[in-house]
């Protein structure tokens, strides 16, 4: 084995539990099990805790109200229970993590000062996931092009139905405040999505596009499409490559 891949080895081994337990790995004896445990899990928690203090950092602004910090999570037993299956950096456990943080803010009870608490703890979810997952650095052979093929929402993209207009408010929880800022009671259809190179981006998508993401599967033609959608060939295509440029949906050219 090359000093290279025994490097690759090591990093595999403190950022994904599973591995690190494996015969594959022990079999190896390339480190002291109980050592690398312990390092393991210490870079395990400094990874969340800046994830979650970057994510969930309006969740922390309105701490002060709720009394409710979300990082607690992380000397908490149920974090502490993720930890054999922990894979750094992947959508499966950046979701179970940022569970645990949206359900401890939410833990503390309803409260009358902040009515779009839940809207904001899904965003804060979304944001968190979405982030996650392996990146593409570089493009497979006829895909994120345009042309004859099938379109699919890439994995992770979501669409989140709210009933605030929480855009609106997030700038003002992060200002000095003395009274919580209110959002306006409204409907608000958000979409979050990474692009391939990583940036997370948030849109709110028109009916055009909200009905090309409810239909693109990765089997429909690009007709079938327009028709299911109801419309018209430019405006398909003007959404799609929207889509693309956003990192939300995957085009695959027909052979």
């Amino acid at each position: 084995m090359s000093d290279r891949a025994l490097h690759d080895q090591v990093i595999r081994a403190l950022a994904d539990a599973p591995f690190r337990a494996s015969p594959e790995w022990r079999e190896r004896r390339l480190a002291d099990p109980d050592r690398l445990e312990r390092y393991a899990r210490f870079v395990a928690r400094h990874f969340y805790y800046e994830r979650i203090v970057h994510f969930f950092k309006y969740s922390r602004a309105l701490a002060r109200v709720t009394g409710r910090w979300p990082e607690v999570v992380l000397r908490r037993p149920s974090f502490d229970a993720l930890l054999p299956a922990v894979v750094l950096g992947s959508r499966e456990t950046a979701a179970q993590v940022a569970g645990l943080a949206a359900a401890h803010v939410r833990g503390g009870g309803p409260s009358p000062a902040i009515p779009y608490l839940d809207d904001l703890l899904e965003y804060e979810q979304a944001m968190m996931v979405v982030e996650a997952g392996p990146r593409v650095w570089r493009e497979g052979k006829g895909e994120g092009g345009r042309g004859k093929g099938t379109a699919a929402v890439v994995e992770g993209t979501v669409l989140l139905d709210l009933a605030y207009d929480l855009p609106a408010v997030l700038p003002q929880l992060l200002r000095p405040w003395t009274e919580v800022p209110q959002a306006l009671a409204q409907p608000t259809r958000l979409l979050v999505a990474r692009s391939r190179h990583g940036r997370v981006t948030v849109a709110r998508p028109d009916n055009a596009v909200a009905a090309v993401l409810q239909l693109a599967d990765g089997t429909r033609t690009l007709e079938e499409l327009a028709s299911g959608a109801g419309l018209e060939a430019a405006t398909l295509h003007e959404a799609l490559q929207g889509l693309v440029d956003l990192g939300a949906v995957r085009f695959s050219r027909g052979s």
